[in-house]
């Protein structure tokens, strides 16, 4: 977590710094209003520390810019003025919280840290909210022990601590999304957001708003900002499914923000900083989209920094019986039921079908013998 401290005396900004830090929570300090509106236009923070009466810019007119234009950040005011009008002011512009100067450092970093509890639980359940629609469903488990599943775990082992953008290529069902969210759970923030978005599922015209948000009033029908899935990423991950399906117009849009990391609001001419990690998936041939015209170089190479192939069911037969193991007692808890398994010949039917379907024709299959079997 990053916090923001802004107040034009020296002492105090500084020694809030030095606390919150001691306690583990990253802390940077401005001067004065405008110094902090500068860096919450260069940078991201998950919350801010903010002086009522400082020079340029004041506590009130700062909070004014974050709430009509500004990043998303929450505040807490404080001041050396213990106006009640002050404080009703501050709450109405959006400060979540008030304290009078002089305080006990203790009590800030209770309520800061309430705050950043708050804010990390709110990203992820609204994260989850908007990516439920657009995340690919059934993609089955992360079960292989085969000597391809066995490479694409060691190459996931090295690549999922970095902050490198990764592309997944590999046939419809075959497991993209949960290879993205194991890299998620391996990051080095693995408590933070996984926002997943299905690019082919969504119409063109709602792909723009729905990345990148937009400002109340950029058009008609808009009556709240809403933030875009670059924003509800934020220090976690964005899943970016079926890139291969993205029209050409917004493939220049998400280039810049890969670029330089910031993200506008349709409707706002603010840049915000964004500091979500990558995973872009296909299953489509990206080189014969760009051989075709219809898939941008640069975005190619921007994307396949790294490149994990996820190999087809077919060719990694030795895996079946874990997997149709493991979907039988996830039926088993989901319905009450106590399947024990499958029989030989069973086993040796599933394992000399070739799948075109893939892990999640699979569990399909599985589910259906299930529902059809009448004994154990």
């Amino acid at each position: 977590m990053r916090v923001l401290v802004a107040d034009d005396e020296k002492n105090i900004r500084d020694s809030i710094a030095a606390y919150i830090t001691g306690e583990g929570i990253e802390a940077a300090t401005a001067a004065d209003g405008a110094a902090a509106r500068e860096l919450l236009e260069g940078e991201a923070f998950d919350a801010l520390v903010l002086d009522l009466r400082m020079p340029k810019i004041g506590g009130l007119d700062l909070l004014r810019w974050l709430r009509e234009e500004g990043p998303d950040v929450p505040a807490i005011m404080i001041s050396a003025y213990g106006d009640l009008r002050d404080a009703v002011q501050a709450m109405k512009l959006g400060a979540r919280d008030y304290l009078v100067k002089p305080f006990d450092p203790e009590e800030l970093l209770i309520r800061l840290k309430r705050l950043l509890s708050e804010r990390a639980q709110a990203s992820r359940a609204e994260a989850e909210l908007q990516s439920s629609e657009g995340s690919a469903a059934g993609e089955g488990p992360w079960i292989g022990d085969g000597p391809k599943m066995r490479v694409l775990r060691s190459l996931v082992s090295k690549v999922a601590p970095t902050p490198s953008t990764v592309l997944i290529t590999g046939e419809s069902g075959t497991g993209k999304e949960v290879i993205a969210r194991l890299i998620h759970a391996l990051s080095a923030n693995p408590g933070g957001p996984f926002v997943a978005i299905n690019i082919g599922g969504i119409p063109d015209t709602l792909l723009e708003s729905e990345l990148f948000g937009y400002d109340k009033g950029a058009f008609t029908g808009a009556e709240a900002r809403k933030r875009g899935m670059f924003e509800l990423a934020a220090s976690g991950t964005l899943f970016l499914d079926e890139i291969g399906d993205m029209p050409m117009q917004l493939q220049v849009k998400i280039l810049r923000v890969l670029q330089d990391k910031k993200v506008q609001r349709l409707g706002s001419t603010q840049a915000l900083p964004i500091n979500a990690r990558i995973v872009a998936a296909t299953n489509r041939d990206l080189e014969a989209l760009l051989k075709e015209g219809k898939f941008r170089e640069d975005l190619y190479y921007r994307l396949n920094v790294i490149r994990l192939e996820v190999p087809p069911l077919r060719e990694r037969p030795e895996d079946i019986p874990r997997l149709a193991a493991h979907f039988v007692e996830k039926l088993n808890r989901e319905r009450g039921r106590r399947i024990r398994g499958f029989d030989q010949d069973a086993l040796a039917l599933l394992r000399a079908y070739a799948f075109p379907g893939n892990v999640r024709e699979l569990e399909n299959r599985v589910e259906r013998a299930y529902i059809l079997c009448s004994g154990e």
